[in-house]
């Protein structure tokens, strides 16, 4: 949804469960991947996935990219993210849900610059993504719980405090 093209730079808002396998298959587009994220432990894991810069999402990057994926929940993203974007280029928010989204200036998305949400994932689009996972190989990073500890694993992934996806493990 963001439309990011083999070789362009792709900015990533967030860095967990879903951004640590996007910036493997952005890699594998050869493709200038920046990501934006609070922690250092994230941005420590983004760099060794092939982040070619890693910082918050106050920081200016030193190229204007061409696309962005927003997974964080967090509304005062957006008009940053749209401000790190060279014009033409797309912004895809890929949160369930988001805190409000504040007031911007018109200059933000002048330039034909788009916003978009995105609200499902096909069974189709699952179909095409394994394959292209499998071809990669994606890898991913977890920590798993055991289901009576959920509540731990939710305040932790709150936290900003899980490494890539957080599992729950049923009747284990």
């Amino acid at each position: 949804m963001s439309e990011i093209q083999p070789g362009a730079r792709l900015g990533l808002y967030g860095f967990g469960a879903s951004a640590h396998i996007a910036i493997q298959v952005a890699r594998h587009w050869d493709c200038s991947v920046y990501v934006f994220t609070r922690g250092e432990a994230h941005r420590r894991l983004a760099r060794e996935l092939g982040a070619c810069w890693t910082g918050s999402a106050e920081e200016q990057p030193d190229q204007q990219l061409d696309a962005a994926a927003i997974f964080a929940p967090a509304g005062w993203i957006v008009p940053l993210a749209l401000g790190h974007l060279r014009p033409g280029g797309t912004c895809a928010i890929n949160a369930i849900h988001m805190s409000p989204i504040p007031k911007m200036a018109y200059g933000v998305i002048y330039g034909e610059r788009t916003l978009r949400s995105v609200t499902n994932f096909t069974r189709r689009d699952a179909g095409e993504f394994l394959a292209l996972a499998a071809q990669i190989p994606v890898r991913t990073t977890v920590e798993t719980f055991p289901l009576p500890e959920a509540n731990e694993a939710l305040a932790r992934l709150a936290a900003g405090k899980i490494q890539g996806a957080a599992v729950l493990e049923v009747g284990a």
